[in-house]
């Protein structure tokens, strides 16, 4: 019976032991756990920064696996070094753009704007600055108007020449020997004129003494009208012998003026500016003949046409008008104050530079003024 008892005893299940087990299980569990989810979240930053600073091949050696990491770690101090530097930036931005709209608005900001004009300070009679350049109205390049050798040129640069002043000449042997050439032909043909001239009027008196020999019958009817014929005769070829002389006289007008051609003259009073060729070159209208030809023979510039052009931008091109007073300086000659006044404002707006064209007269003239020179002007309140 005892023996029983002891073996039913021994088969009893100790509660405590067991619930001590399993709470004994169930914390390692919850460590392991742990341990696992930083191990995963180690290997996801370790990728992050990784990635971050540039380092496409993740897959290292052991040995090279302790220095990427301390380059990595070096990396991302620097890049949040840099996160907080634009940060700070973009703080002091903000700050400057909360300016009022009443503050004033520092000149260094309006010139980054508006670089060719600037609004002028407030109390100068000065309302608007700009730049531009000296132009010429009147400038040309001469050239001749047929193709030859030139055979002298006969101004310098500098040189102020007047309008039909001979400024050179090509070599004109052959246009002058069809010249004359035509000329002979004109006296030919006045001469034959002349001559058919006299044999009109001998056949105008051989009619008249037939037509008495035939009152008297003493000369026949077809004597009569065979001179009536040559009288005919000779007036047609009188008329024919008078247009003749009238295409040689126009032949001789022709070559004449392409004989002029030769020599090529200044076309308005002026100053030359640039001279292009010299003797023993070949000078054309159009370019011909590769490299070895010259287009032009000089530049002459009409001083008395020398005004000032500047872009004005559209957003101010409402301050200036016709007739307006300007002030213009010389950058040659900055403490020299020109006067000039607005001749016109071109019609139309430059759509890549968002600006408009303003001519403007200049007061004075002096050979200090050269065309190209730059110069500053400042357009004057109406009032000044």
């Amino acid at each position: 019976m005892s023996n029983q008892k002891e073996l039913l005893s021994q088969l009893k299940i100790d509660r405590n032991e067991r619930a001590s087990g399993a709470s004994g299980g169930r914390a390692g569990l919850v460590i392991a756990g742990i341990v696992a989810v930083l191990l995963v979240g180690g290997g996801a930053a370790w990728w992050v920064v990784s990635d971050r600073t540039g380092h496409g091949d993740r897959t290292v050696t052991a040995d090279a696996a302790a220095p990427r990491q301390n380059d990595d770690r070096a990396d991302l101090q620097d890049a949040r070094l840099q996160d907080a530097r634009l940060q700070d930036a973009r703080l002091q931005d903000a700050r400057l753009q909360d300016v009022s709209a009443g503050d004033v608005v520092e000149p260094r900001v309006m010139q980054a704007r508006e670089p060719a004009v600037a609004a002028a300070p407030q109390g100068d009679n000065r309302i608007l600055n700009a730049s531009g350049y000296i132009t010429a109205r009147r400038i040309a390049t001469v050239s001749a108007e047929i193709t030859g050798l030139i055979k002298s040129v006969l101004i310098e640069e500098g040189m102020g020449v007047s309008q039909g002043q001979v400024l050179a000449r090509l070599d004109d042997a052959i246009a002058r020997a069809d010249y004359n050439l035509a000329n002979a032909r004109v006296v030919q043909a006045r001469t034959e004129v002349d001559r058919i001239v006299a044999n009109l009027s001998e056949a105008e008196r051989d009619l008249a003494r037939a037509t008495e020999l035939r009152k008297n019958d003493f000369a026949t009817e077809a004597r009569v009208t065979q001179a009536q014929a040559d009288l005919a005769a000779l007036k047609a070829q009188l008329a024919n012998a008078e247009a003749s002389v009238d295409v040689a006289r126009y032949e001789a007008d022709r070559l004449k003026e392409r004989l002029d051609d030769h020599t090529i003259r200044a076309p308005f009073d002026g100053v030359v500016t640039v001279k292009a060729a010299q003797p023993g070159e070949i000078v054309s209208p159009v370019s011909a003949g590769g490299g070895f030809t010259r287009t032009g023979i000089c530049t002459i510039v009409d001083m008395t046409s020398l005004e000032i052009e500047v872009d004005v931008n559209e957003a101010f091109i409402g301050r200036v008008f016709e007739g307006q007073t300007v002030l213009a300086n010389l950058d040659a000659y900055p403490s020299w104050d020109v006067p000039a006044e607005v001749i016109a404002i071109i019609p139309t707006a430059n759509r890549d530079k968002a600006t408009v064209r303003v001519r403007i007269a200049i007061g004075v003239r002096d050979d200090r003024i050269l065309p190209d020179m730059g110069v500053k002007v400042a357009f004057l309140r109406a009032n000044s």
